[in-house]
C-alpha cells in the first residue's frame, strides 16, 4: 500500500485514501502537520513540534543545534549543526523517520499499513542532485519512494479527484487552462496545466525560492524594527543580539497569520530588545503589513506574469487559478490575484493546507503513473528534428531507468564542435507541427576533429530517463573521443484521470525516429550540425566545396552526389565577387547590377 507524503519546507504530512475519501494523518497533539524541524541535544534527536517549540522560530537553515526547513540543505555535502558536521541527507532522514513513526502511532495507523511506500511531492525547481538526496533520505527512514510528483500538479489532481462531483468538475475544466499557485513557506511553485480528454498535462512550470513565507517573516521583522527606530529615534548603533532577532521573527510569523485572518492590528512587544535595554513595542496594522510586504507580493505576481508571457498567454485565457500553501491566506496576495485574473476565477480550497499531500495520496491510490506531456526532440542539421522521447512516455518508477542510444554523424566539423540543441514543443498539440514554437532545454557541445571531412566523424548520444524524473544525455565523438553529460530536470508531465483514456501519447507523436523538417526560427540561433544519415545535403555549401569541389560542377548540381541549389548559394555567399573582389552583399559591389 502506498500513501501520499508531502515533505514540505515548513511542515510535513502523510495522507492516505480509504474507500472514497482521503484522510490526513496529523500531529496527535496539535491536529496540524508536523513541523519540518530537527534539534540535536547530544545523542538525543528531537523532531517536529517539540523541536520547533525549543527553537522558538528562525529562518531557513541552521540555528545552533537546530535545523529548520532542512529540505533546502539537500545537495550540500555537509553542514555544521551545533559544532558537529552532519549530512543533510541524515538530517532530512530524521524528519521523515519522525513523521513515519508518529503516523504509525496515530489513530489512523490501522489504515496506513507498514508505511514503507509513498508517492512523494517535490518543488518544480528541485534539481536532480537534490532529488537523489531526498530519495536517499527517505530510504534511510525506511520508506521507498514509488514516484516523485511536482507539488502543484499533485494539488490539482487532488482538487479534481477529491471534488464532491468529480465528473462535473472534469467537465467544468475540460479543454481549459488551469494555473496552480503553491505559495508556501519556502517557495512559490507554479504550474500551468491543461485539462483535456480526462487527463491533466503541464504546459509550463515556474516559481521562485525568494518569495516564500519565511522571506515575508524576515521583511516584516525588519520593517517593524526600522519603523520603531524612526518613530522612537533609536540610533542604528544600538544593536540587537541574534537571539533577540530570532524571537522577533517568531512574533512576525505569528502576527502575519493573525493579520491575514481577522485582526486589524497586532502588537509587537519585546522587552530589552536592544542591547541598550530599550524595549521594542510597535502596533502594526494590516495596511502597514501590506506596505512592508508589497515588494515580495509584486515579485511573486511578476513570476506568474512571466510564466504566462513565456507561452504568449493572457490572464483571460486561464479558466481557473487554484491557490494552495500557507501564504494563500494572505489578503494582499489574494487581492493581487483577483486583480490579475478576476475574483470569479481564483479559488482557495478549504483544504489548501493539505491538498498537496491529498493529491499525492489519490495518485498512489489510483496507481497513476506520470508520463511526458510533450516530446523531447533533438535538432539536426538543415533544420530537421528527431524525437528522442515521445509524448506519453511513462516515467520510470522506483529503481527503473529508460535508456536509448542514437547514432549520428557530424555534417560540419569546421569549428571543431558538434552541437546538440535539445528542444520541446512550447504548447500541447496532438500532432506537433514543424512550424510550431519550441522551448530550448539546452545545448550540448562536444569537440570533434575539425580536419575531418563532413559526415566522417561518428557521434553517439545516449538518452537516459530515471526515476527522479531527470533526463540525462551523454554525447561522445569517435575521433576526438570527447564526452559531455548534461542533465535536464525542468520537464512537463501528465496524469490520467480515473475513467479517462489517460495520457497515453499513442496518437500524439510518431513512434519512429524519422527526422522532420522545421521552419527556421527568427533571430540568432545555434546551427545544429549533426545528422542521422550520411546525407551530403546536410553539409553546408562552403564546407562541402572545401572537401569536394567537384560536387559543384554544373552537370552535378541537383543530381546524385552533387550540390543542391541551397549549397551553391551557401558556397557563393562566402566567396568574393569574381570582378571586384568585394564580399557578398557589400553595397559597393555593383557588378551584378543591370
Amino acid at each position: 500500500m502506498s500513501v501520499g507524503f508531502d515533505f514540505g519546507t515548513t511542515n510535513s504530512l502523510v495522507s492516505v485514501v480509504v474507500g472514497d475519501r482521503v484522510i490526513d494523518v496529523m500531529d496527535v497533539e496539535t491536529g496540524r502537520p508536523h513541523p519540518s524541524v530537527v534539534r540535536y541535544e547530544g545523542e538525543r534527536v528531537i523532531v517536529g513540534r517539540e523541536a520547533k517549540d525549543a527553537l522558538g522560530a528562525a529562518g531557513i537553515g541552521v540555528h545552533g543545534n537546530t535545523v529548520k526547513s532542512p529540505k533546502f540543505l539537500l545537495g550540500e555535502e555537509v553542514v555544521a549543526v551545533g559544532g558537529v558536521d552532519r549530512s543533510p541527507v541524515d538530517i532530512v532522514s530524521d524528519v521523515v523517520r519522525h513523521v513515519r513513526s508518529e503516523s504509525l502511532r496515530s489513530p489512523q495507523r490501522n489504515v496506513l499499513g507498514d508505511l514503507d511506500n509513498a508517492v512523494v511531492t517535490i518543488p518544480v525547481t528541485m534539481d536532480g542532485r537534490r532529488r537523489a538526496a531526498l530519495r536517499e533520505a527517505f530510504a534511510g527512514a525506511g520508506i521507498n519512494i514509488v514516484q516523485f510528483v511536482h507539488e502543484p500538479l499533485a494539488a490539482l489532481y487532488g482538487f479534481i479527484r477529491g471534488a464532491a462531483d468529480r465528473e462535473e468538475m472534469t467537465r467544468r475544466l475540460a479543454r481549459r487552462n488551469v494555473l496552480i499557485v503553491d505559495w508556501g513557506g519556502g517557495t512559490l511553485d507554479l504550474t500551468l496545466c491543461r485539462v483535456d480528454n480526462s487527463q491533466v498535462r503541464q504546459l509550463r512550470n515556474g516559481g521562485s525560492n525568494q518569495v516564500g513565507g519565511d522571506e515575508f517573516d524576515k521583511v516584516i521583522r525588519d520593517g517593524v524594527v526600522s519603523r520603531f527606530r524612526t518613530r522612537e529615534q533609536v540610533d542604528e548603533a544600538d544593536l540587537v543580539s541574534p537571539e533577540a532577532q530570532l524571537r522577533l521573527l517568531q512574533d512576525a510569523e505569528r502576527n502575519k497569520i493573525e493579520l491575514s485572518a481577522d485582526r486589524a492590528a497586532v502588537t509587537f512587544y519585546r522587552p530589552s530588545y536592544f542591547q541598550s535595554g530599550n524595549t521594542l513595542q510597535y502596533q502594526l496594522t494590516r495596511q502597514e503589513l501590506e506596505e512592508i510586504t508589497r515588494p515580495l507580493v509584486s515579485a511573486g505576481i511578476s513570476e506568474i506574469e512571466s510564466l504566462l508571457d513565456s507561452l504568449s498567454m493572457a490572464p483571460g485565457q486561464v479558466a481557473l487559478v487554484v491557490v494552495v500553501g500557507g501564504m494563500a491566506a494572505m489578503p494582499a496576495i489574494r487581492s493581487r490575484l483577483h486583480q490579475l485574473f478576476g475574483p470569479d476565477r481564483v479559488e482557495v480550497p478549504t483544504n489548501s493546507a493539505t491538498l498537496i499531500s491529498q493529491g499525492a495520496a489519490w495518485i498512489a491510490h489510483d496507481r497513476q503513473r506520470l508520463r511526458l506531456a510533450k516530446p523531447i526532440e533533438l535538432e539536426l542539421a538543415r533544420g530537421s528534428r528527431m524525437p528522442l522521447l515521445e509524448a506519453g512516455t511513462p516515467m520510470p518508477l522506483g529503481g527503473e531507468v529508460k535508456s536509448e542510444r542514437v547514432h549520428l554523424f557530424c555534417a560540419d566539423p569546421t569549428d571543431g564542435i558538434a552541437k546538440f540543441p535539445i528542444t520541446t514543443p512550447t504548447t500541447l498539440s496532438p500532432h506537433p507541427q514543424a512550424s510550431e514554437r519550441r522551448t530550448s532545454l539546452g545545448v550540448m557541445a562536444i569537440r570533434v576533429d575539425e580536419t575531418a571531412p563532413p559526415l566522417h566523424e561518428r557521434l553517439e548520444l545516449e538518452v537516459m530517463l530515471d526515476d527522479d524524473l531527470v533526463l540525462t544525455m551523454t554525447a561522445s565523438s569517435s575521433q576526438k573521443q570527447d564526452e559531455v553529460t548534461s542533465e535536464y530536470y525542468d520537464l512537463e508531465f501528465g496524469l490520467g484521470l480515473p475513467g479517462g483514456r489517460g495520457v497515453t501519447g499513442d496518437d500524439e507523436v510518431p513512434t519512429t525516429h524519422a527526422a522532420t523538417t522545421m521552419s527556421p526560427a527568427p533571430g540568432l540561433v545555434i546551427r545544429a550540425n549533426a545528422t542521422v544519415t550520411k546525407d551530403l545535403a546536410a553539409v553546408p555549401g562552403d564546407v562541402l566545396y572545401k572537401h569536394n569541389s567537384s560536387a559543384f560542377a554544373r552537370h552535378m548540381i541537383d543530381h546524385a552526389g552533387g550540390a543542391t541549389q541551397s549549397q551553391v548559394l551557401e558556397h557563393l555567399y562566402y566567396e568574393p565577387c569574381s570582378v571586384c573582389g568585394l564580399l557578398w552583399g557589400d553595397p559597393k559591389c555593383r557588378c551584378g547590377t543591370p
